[in-house]
């Protein structure tokens, strides 16, 4: 199976074309920088740009995609500017993607078309599966348009999963070296009331999901999370007993609002979310409880 896919410097892009590389499979990488693979700095990855014509793309031969590429979500102010990049960005580049599976036939295609739990809105109480409703914030809105550009790949027979990520848990990227350096400096503690649930899974289930979804006959949403999610509470006393390091100094909301604006409300709110399907298929998650997951990352 010949596989593309957008956004593979970041973190689970990175992880997940290693995994393709190492299955023996070819992989095509659309990048803004394909000098970047070029020359043969990546043996088995061949490279093109965002400015690919629909017909010399159709002429590759892709047989699935993998979407993830996108304007980061969390760690900047929510401006009116950053808002409009983060849906811009999200939407256009998937409608792009389902261009060139349309120009390319679609029967048969297969995209998994990165998502995230934002789409079921925020809540301390409840909890959500892939068959609960969508929420009514404003990532929730930008999550339930992204999939619906993706959706519409379905109109040309090609076979549509929807990955909706919790927080990824990776050493190298993501937002766990964030959440980690206060407690390296002896000053972690919890964010906001700490009650917000965190739907958390590890670099390695998710890269799991990811070419689980690609070869099993499946379609429509796919939380990629953890069975077992946690507050954030109890995130932090977890993450501080793996690096010996304290778990006290509580992070106020109102520091987090003046940095961050409306944005914060992706540390301060959160969804208990299950990974429902992916449970139904029988995967087997190698980290299914947050402890297993945080001392495999940091030996």
């Amino acid at each position: 199976m010949k596989i593309a896919v957008t956004g593979a410097t970041g973190l689970i892009g990175r992880a997940l074309v290693d995994r393709l590389l190492a299955e023996g499979r070819e992989v095509v990488v659309v990048t803004r920088d394909p000098g970047r693979f070029a020359g043969g700095r990546r043996p088995g990855v061949a490279a093109c740009g965002w400015d690919e014509t629909p017909e010399s793309m159709a002429a590759r031969g892709i047989e699935a995609w993998v979407h993830l590429a996108g304007e980061p979500i969390a760690g900047k102010r929510w401006t009116k500017a950053q808002k409009e990049a983060i849906r811009r960005s999200r939407v256009e580049t998937t409608r792009r993607v389902v261009e060139w599976i349309e120009r390319s036939g679609g029967e048969g295609t297969v995209l998994v078309n990165a998502s995230a739990v934002g789409f079921y809105g925020t809540s301390d109480t409840a909890t959500f599966d892939e068959e609960s409703p969508g929420g009514g914030d404003f990532l929730a809105s930008v999550v339930a348009k992204w999939e619906g550009a993706a959706r519409r790949a379905e109109e040309f027979g090609a076979r549509v999963v929807l990955a909706r990520f919790g927080v990824v848990l990776g050493r190298e990227g993501g937002a766990l070296p964030r959440m980690a350096l206060p407690y390296r400096m002896g000053v972690g503690g919890p964010i906001g009331t700490g009650r917000q649930w965190i739907s958390w899974i590890h670099l390695d289930d998710a890269v799991g999901l990811i070419v689980r979804a690609l070869d099993a006959p499946v379609g429509g949403p796919l939380n990629v999370t953890s069975p077992h999610p946690v507050t954030m509470d109890e995130f932090g006393r977890t993450l501080g007993r793996v690096l010996g390091r304290p778990h006290r100094l509580r992070v106020p909301a109102a520091a987090l609002r003046m940095i961050f604006g409306e944005g914060a409300d992706v540390l301060l709110r959160g969804q208990r979310v299950l990974p429902k399907r992916a449970l139904e298929w029988g995967y087997s998650f190698q980290y299914p409880h947050l402890e297993g997951a945080l001392r495999a990352i940091f030996g």
